[in-house]
């Protein structure tokens, strides 16, 4: 099967007025088609095409995205009539595999986080720890400071990281004290859910992961 190379739909650049062609530029005038360069003309043909086509697949995905949750809540309601309680619990982690083990798929809930002016305070409680140790400080312990609070990038945080803080085993008083001032700034704004794909040709080999990510292509 050969594929679909039609361009899909996408607003044209070009504006007849009187019978004349125009071409609007991104100040919003409108340039007389043949004023306009040849190699502009075919970038904004290039462009209008591949972005068509993006527009499209995001479509495609965002429907796919919805009609996969719709059979898989489907199938869940089905266990949950015959069994009573809804497979992979309240938190709704689950994972469902095809009859002869060579498909399965996972359905993740994860929590999404946010950090209230606490983890601020914090910071400084770290920074006085790590002063104060001075070159007796252990030197992972700083790098994963680093790590965490993105020294580079203001205000962002590294979450992976941060809970790799937190489970740290560090007598000194500020430190514990900061330790509980992460926890308090730990605040949950609300869930995402996930689902991901896995294939294998045979049972007795490692699951790969369906990618459905343009970057990963």
């Amino acid at each position: 099967m050969q594929p679909d190379t039609a361009t899909p739909a996408i607003a044209t650049a070009t504006v007849e007025i009187d019978g004349k062609s125009y071409m609007r530029n991104a100040k919003g005038a409108l340039m007389p088609i043949e004023l306009v360069k040849p190699a502009d003309k075919l970038e904004d043909e290039t462009v209008r095409k591949v972005t068509g086509f993006a527009v499209e697949l995001a479509a495609q995905i965002a429907r796919f995205k919805a009609h996969t949750f719709a059979d898989l809540n489907a199938f869940q309601a089905l266990l949950e009539q015959e069994y009573g309680a809804r497979a992979g619990g309240e938190k709704g982690n689950v994972t469902f595999q095809s009859y002869d083990g060579l498909y399965k798929v996972q359905v993740q809930i994860a929590d999404q986080i946010e950090f209230g002016p606490q983890l601020q305070e914090a910071k400084k409680l770290i920074d006085e720890c790590l002063v104060e140790w001075g070159a007796e400080s252990r030197p992972e312990i700083r790098a994963l400071v680093n790590r965490v609070f993105n020294v580079e990038k203001a205000g962002q945080i590294n979450k992976a990281e941060l809970f790799s803080l937190l489970r740290m085993d560090i007598e000194d008083e500020r430190w514990k004290r900061g330790m509980v001032a992460i926890r308090d700034a730990i605040r949950v704004t609300g869930t995402k859910e996930y689902v991901r794909f896995y294939k294998r040709a045979r049972p007795q080999d490692r699951f790969e992961p369906v990618v459905i990510d343009l970057a990963a292509a």
